[in-house]
């Protein structure tokens, strides 16, 4: 597609009307052909503005721009390769996603849609570009999350190992990575000569070398343009080699290189912080549904729940009028009784209904797309982290480390079969 608009572009004289052929052609050369895809000057020119940009507003020093140039473009080949795939697998961004995501960008940055585009055009840039290169890590995102949850696996032993480890509550860190590649299938050469490398490196940052502008440099991983930086994480979410490396670590001290599939490894310890204690507010309520359906309409169902509130109105027994009349049948046989629950858990108009009430009242009738409803609220108290809790933390925390892992190692691989040639 990417061809078939340049050529569009070209035939119509569309590229800066104002140049010469020779001009036109140098600024839209390819600079890479990945896979079916090419990736054009003007791609990596845009990009690499807006990278300058970043850097210069965290005052990082910028590396030498052929350096800074291989980076981006090894980026925008990764991007790349995960769009196909997405293409492939039939994943898509629609436009009312799409919309939804800049206005959140928008919000972010405490402006409205139409005035981030005014600002976005103000620094160069078409409101059209920026558009398609959030989409474009929307679906890359998707892809590659998808992909790396598919093959994420959790095991109960897995949570009862990682629970009796006490691994669950070990609050948040703040992380700069370097890594230096190792390519698949690297002969031992290779290996020692990016084990050299990595070694070379530590010794500058030991040295007394800024770790972000060095990272910036010659670092592989994902957020090498980011200075390295992987921002605030929870520790227990951490690939198994970080977790495993930061147990012992000060703020402050870096790591030696570690070996791992993908290459070598360096690490900085940025920061500590501990997360709160997790509290939960719970209700104890009965219920009282009146289903809707094809047999009984949204009016049946409203006249026969008004019948049920005015009976309660009158003192008839809550649990009695449940048992005979509610629909909901795993309640009815309890007199309406849910137990214990977190309000927000049956909906926001269930938790907004059962906010409303004081304990030993009952609501009016209210309407959910299941039909309509009565609540009592029987009971208010705050729950520290039960058990069942802190297994649903555990698998979570478990999970999240293998997709990282998984999504790692997936775009390594992709990366590997790819057919890639860099015209730089």
């Amino acid at each position: 597609m990417k061809k078939l608009i340049v050529l569009l572009a070209f035939a119509n004289g569309l590229w800066l009307p104002q140049s010469s052929p020779a001009e036109e052609q140098l600024l839209d050369e390819i600079v890479a052909v990945v896979d079916e895809d090419v990736i054009l000057r003007s791609d990596l020119d845009r990009t690499m503005a807006n990278i300058i940009k970043q850097f210069n507003a965290r005052g990082i020093q910028l590396p030498p721009r052929s350096v800074l140039e291989r980076q981006v473009l090894e980026r925008l080949i990764l991007q790349d390769l995960q769009v196909q795939k997405a293409m492939q697998a039939g994943v898509r961004v629609s436009d009312a996603e799409l919309d939804a995501a800049i206005e959140r960008i928008a919000s972010q940055n405490g402006l409205s849609v139409p005035q981030l585009r005014a600002a976005i055009e103000r620094e160069g840039q078409r409101f059209a570009d920026f558009r398609e290169d959030i989409r474009r890590e929307m679906l890359s995102e998707r892809v590659s999350r998808g992909w790396a949850e598919s093959q994420a696996k959790v095991s109960e032993e897995d949570i009862d190992l990682f629970l009796a480890s006490n691994h669950l509550n070990q609050g948040e860190v703040k992380l700069r990575h370097i890594l230096i590649p190792v390519p698949a299938n690297a002969s031992a050469e290779q290996v020692e000569a990016a084990r050299k490398k990595a070694e070379e490196t530590y010794q500058k940052l030991v040295d007394g070398a800024d770790f972000a502008s060095l990272a910036t440099r010659v670092s592989a991983g994902q957020k090498a343009l980011e200075g390295g930086d992987l921002g605030w994480r929870p520790a227990n979410q951490l690939p198994q080699l970080f977790a495993d490396q930061i147990q012992s670590m000060q703020v402050g001290e870096i790591t030696h290189p570690v070996r791992s599939p993908s290459g070598f490894h360096i690490i900085k310890l940025e920061g500590k912080r501990d997360s709160q204690q997790k509290m939960v507010d719970e209700v104890k309520a009965q219920h009282i549904m009146i289903g809707t359906s094809e047999l009984v309409t949204l009016e049946d169902g409203m006249r026969t729940i008004n019948e049920i509130y005015e009976k309660l109105k009158n003192g008839e027994d809550f649990a009695k009028l449940a048992e005979k009349h509610s629909d909901d049948h795993a309640s009815a046989p309890l007199g309406g009784d849910m137990g214990w629950i977190q309000p927000r858990q049956y909906g926001e108009r269930f938790a907004q209904a059962l906010e409303a009430l004081s304990v030993g009242e009952f609501s009016k009738p209210f309407q959910t797309r299941a039909g309509w409803h009565i609540v009592k609220l029987n009971g208010n108290r705050q729950s520290d982290v039960t058990e069942e809790f802190k297994r649903q933390q555990a698998r979570q925390a478990l999970l999240e480390r293998k997709i990282a892992e998984e999504r790692e190692a997936w775009l390594r691989q992709i990366r590997g079969e790819a057919f890639v040639d860099i015209r730089l």
